[in-house]
């Protein structure tokens, strides 16, 4: 049984990465191009070597797209319309600008005028502006979207119906109805297409023009069609299990799903080695000390206010314990964001607009400000930048006899941001954090340096836009 591959970046997102790339490299040898005709700016680039331009231009179109992967423009399931796009490219774009203006010193006689990249800018935004509109038109009459067939019309089929009941989680397919098969719960689909074949399933397919099949039936034992799903499959239609279809289509893991043999059989679900623990502790050694000498500032900025809301005798830090890696017990540091007497009552989860936070913690929680003492026990390799977020043993225990391979998400250490932070929002109840493992277990399941380090560069939309708690 295969696994689907990681897909937060679908195939159509990446020919938009790669669309893109070039309007943003080409936007700058175009203004380059534009100022050498109309003399915008005085500015010899003439005596620039062509290779050393070529550079500033990749530059230049990396940082970009990098801010745009950061503002989720390359999420394959954004939910933005055009207006929304729009100020998510202006962000980037500023950014980009930013960050390229603050290099641009270090090419010394090679460098470009300000002026130059700012025009870049603006001509990159129109450019990109174009193209995204015309994705969107795509989108919009459902050019180049697969034609998908669900066998199965029951009780498992019907998570399809509830989990992706918006256009936006369909995005990239056509749902073109539920076959009904034997065994079926009768409380499945409600509101979608029950179709009762009249005719073979392989006949079917190939009248309908059907690009996938999903097996979602609820009894499969003599009510599954194997052979005409294999005729299907040689026919060129793709067969996926449902496990592997919500898997692939929205980043997570349906738990009420699981069977131990789709564990078993599946790719994914690495076991970490001396090299990758060797190498994930020197990243997260020096990442650790790098974010250390970058928000130094900031965090004494942070205590002094502690202090002055609530007085001298006032402590800085909270120190709680927390479940990690197999299951052990450590302490994490935050800032402390709510009052001294916060569980005066026994340990209760926070939740979203908790009345027990103070003035300056609303800030710090907002702008996850008050996780950055983590660091120290990211350095002590207690937790690392990625992974499933740590929770209190008295939870854990509760949540790990309530809900199904809960205690699963402690065979990785825990982290400062995760994928849950990304897909999820904020949440302190026990549904939360079912909704959370789903999104852990496929974190788990695909972690990778790659998965690691896209998490972090979406983590800082997280921060600039206050989109913590």
């Amino acid at each position: 049984m295969s696994s689907p591959k990681f897909r937060d970046l679908s195939a159509g997102s990446k020919s938009l990465v790669l669309i893109e790339f070039v309007c943003f490299a080409g936007a700058l040898l175009l203004s380059l191009y534009l100022n050498k005709v109309f003399q915008f700016v005085v500015h010899d680039t003439q005596s620039i070597p062509m290779n050393i331009l070529f550079i500033h231009s990749v530059v230049f179109a990396l940082v970009v797209q990098l801010s745009c992967l950061a503002m989720g423009l390359y999420d394959s399931k954004l939910r933005e319309n055009l207006r929304g796009v729009i100020r998510r490219l202006l962000v980037s774009i500023a950014i980009g600008f930013f960050i390229v203006s603050l290099v641009n010193p270090f090419y010394g006689s090679g460098s470009l005028a300000i002026e130059l990249l700012a025009g870049a800018s603006l001509v990159s935004f129109f450019l990109v502006c174009g193209v995204r509109y015309f994705t969107l038109q795509i989108d919009f009459f459902g050019f180049n979207k697969r034609n998908i067939l669900v066998l199965g019309a029951g009780e498992r089929a019907s998570i399809i119906e509830k989990r992706m009941r918006r256009d936006v989680d369909r995005q990239g397919f056509f749902m073109h109805g539920f076959v009904v098969m034997n065994g079926d719960a009768d409380h499945g689909i409600v509101n979608e297409n029950r179709i009762n074949l009249d005719c073979s399933l392989v006949n079917y397919a190939l009248e309908h023009q059907i690009d996938e099949i999903v097996v979602a039936n609820d009894e499969r034992r003599e009510n599954l069609p194997v052979d005409e799903l294999f005729a299907c499959k040689i026919r060129g239609v793709e067969i996926t299990e449902i496990l592997d279809f919500i898997e692939r289509e929205t980043g997570q893991i349906a738990v009420n799903l699981i069977y131990p043999s789709w564990v078993i059989y599946s790719n994914g679900f690495a076991s970490a080695n001396h090299l990758r623990n060797t190498l994930d502790w020197i990243f997260n050694a020096t990442m650790g000390f790098f974010l250390f000498l970058v928000t130094w500032p900031v965090m004494l900025i942070t205590a002094l206010l502690i202090k002055l809301e609530d007085g001298i005798k006032a402590p800085i830090f909270y120190s709680q314990e927390r479940v990690g890696l197999d299951g052990q017990a450590f302490k994490i540091v935050k800032f402390r964001s709510m009052r001294i007497d916060a569980e005066k009552n026994g340990a209760q989860m926070a939740s979203k607009d908790d009345d027990r936070t103070t003035r300056i913690g609303k800030a710090i929680r907002k702008y996850r400000i008050d996780e950055l003492p983590q660091i120290y026990n990211v350095m002590m390799g207690d937790m690392g930048f990625v992974g499933p977020r740590p929770e209190r043993p008295e939870f854990v225990q509760q949540l790990i006899k309530n809900i199904p391979y809960y205690n699963e998400r402690h065979n990785v250490k825990p982290g400062l941001t995760g994928w849950a932070q990304l897909k999820y929002p904020y949440g302190a109840t026990e549904k939360d954090s079912l909704e959370k493992l789903k999104y852990d277990l496929y974190y788990i399941k695909h972690r990778s340096f790659m998965l690691d380090l896209l998490i972090l560069i979406r983590t800082v939309e997280i921060v600039l836009f206050g989109k913590g708690r």
